[in-house]
């Protein structure tokens, strides 16, 4: 069952395409978005986990620059 509880199966029909093209679909297609979707999140998150260390190594830098002009150094 779908969220608006209508089974594929009606959906099927009344986007009137056939069980096998829509099995079809999946397989050729269903597994590349999967694919891509996994891969786009990984880059995603190896440059999140970039920007991170850019930040911390910039506050960090600003906390040494503001200490400095305090005199407390």
């Amino acid at each position: 069952m779908l969220n608006d509880g209508h089974s594929m199966i009606e959906v099927i029909k009344e986007l009137q395409i056939t069980e096998a093209t829509w099995y079809r679909w999946i397989n050729q297609y269903g597994s590349e978005k999967n694919a891509e979707a996994s891969k786009r999140t990984k880059e995603l998150e190896k440059e999140n986990a970039r920007l991170m260390k850019l930040l911390a190594d910039q506050m960090l830098a600003n906390d040494i620059l503001t200490e400095v002009a305090k005199g407390k150094f």
